[in-house]
């Protein structure tokens, strides 16, 4: 029954980020230059190693999994390249209510609202 529950939560979560993330979108733009894509590039190849350094890595070497997280959302932004179209405040509640619930159901194996 646990294993149901956390398998609830997981579903919830990408129900949660699912109904967030459809107002985000990462564009690039076509460019002549060859250095104008460079931040997009950089800013998804730093975002796939900070998780991936986050996953597979010891608990110790994780902070360092962070930062290249926090580097790949900071080259999004500052390239521009991410597109935020206005979410509602229904759609927020619901989608981060699903997020913390799911995460809770996740963490704990139980229902606990």
């Amino acid at each position: 029954m646990r294993f149901l529950i956390q398998l609830l939560g997981f579903g919830l979560i990408l129900l949660g980020v699912y109904f967030l993330g459809r107002n985000i979108f990462f564009t690039t733009n076509v460019s002549p230059y060859f250095w104008r894509g460079i931040a997009a590039d950089l800013s998804i190849l730093l975002l796939v190693v900070g998780i991936l350094w986050l996953v597979i890595l010891p608990l110790g070497a994780k902070s360092y999994g962070w930062i290249f997280v926090i580097a790949g959302i900071l080259f999004i932004f500052f390239s521009s390249r991410a597109v935020l179209n206005p979410t509602s405040l229904w759609q927020f509640f619901v989608s981060f209510g699903s997020m913390a619930i799911g995460y809770k159901m996740l963490a704990t194996g139980r229902i606990s609202i």
